[in-house]
């Protein structure tokens, strides 16, 4: 099963049924989809053997997971999840595919540490928190996954020492996603195939990908079931290369169940 964050799900879908050709992924949570949620190219995908359960309303959100095992118990959002600018943004799908239980997450991304968009970051977070305990104390796989927009230690951007008190590297940040493991998930951490890193988002400017200017924000956070089955996890860096490339590359994980 894979997590990615597509970047327009419209501008990337000749690239997605490219890739779901060749990996061949079981489950894929996609975020960033830029598109409503009747919109989707759900045909599209059917064709490509996936099932389709989305949620967006056509601007810079949206989240979707494509199943080809089954799709069953779909929930938009989560319990509790804050308003930004008086609205429920769709940040947040879970459904059942097959064994085991997914959530799609995209999460705010913060924008300025005195920005209103911070404080909301940190409240989706705690929401989160609360919301996925029932899942991971189960005894169904189950693993939240999706852009987090938080490195998780300085390890996972490229140098810290460029980011000083900005989002995604800020203690408030960390705690807040510490406090969503502390529910009963695991940090799913891919190998490092070409470099000594994992990165998942490289930005478009300053030519941050072929410098390898990266940060890990795409996590697979796991309960102890999931964790078990997982054989390998990995980047599929390939995909942040050519021409119409997300700025995130997909997030692989194997299972065996």
């Amino acid at each position: 099963m894979a997590t990615w964050n597509i970047n327009s799900l419209k501008a990337r879908l000749e690239r997605l049924l490219a890739w779901l050709e060749t990996a061949a992924p079981d489950v894929v949570c996609l975020q960033e989809l830029k598109c409503a949620t009747a919109d989707v190219p759900t045909e599209a995908l059917a064709e490509a053997g996936y099932a389709t359960a989305a949620w967006g309303t056509g601007r810079w959100n949206g989240v979707a997971i494509l199943s080809r095992v089954g799709l069953e118990d779909v929930r938009t959002g989560i319990a509790g999840q804050p308003a930004f600018a008086e609205a429920i943004e769709p940040r947040a799908i879970s459904a059942t595919c097959g064994p085991v239980r997914v959530q799609s997450l995209y999460l705010p991304n913060g924008r300025d540490v005195d920005d209103p968009h911070f404080p909301y970051k940190l409240a989706f977070l705690e929401a989160l928190a609360a919301d996925v305990a029932a899942d991971a104390a189960g005894d169904l796989p189950f693993a939240a996954l999706g852009d987090y927009n938080i490195c998780p230690t300085d390890a996972d951007i490229w140098d810290v020492d460029e980011w000083p008190g900005t989002t995604h590297v800020t203690a408030p940040e960390r705690a807040a996603l510490a406090a969503v493991e502390a529910a009963g998930l695991a940090d799913v951490y891919p190998r490092a195939l070409k470099y000594d890193r994992p990165f998942t988002f490289w930005d478009y400017r300053n030519l941050d990908f072929p410098k390898n200017r990266g940060m890990r924000i795409d996590l697979a956070l796991a309960n102890p079931a999931f964790a078990k089955a997982a054989t390998d996890a990995y980047v599929d860096r390939n995909e942040r290369k050519g021409k119409g490339a997300s700025d995130h590359a997909p997030l692989v994980i194997d299972l065996d169940l």
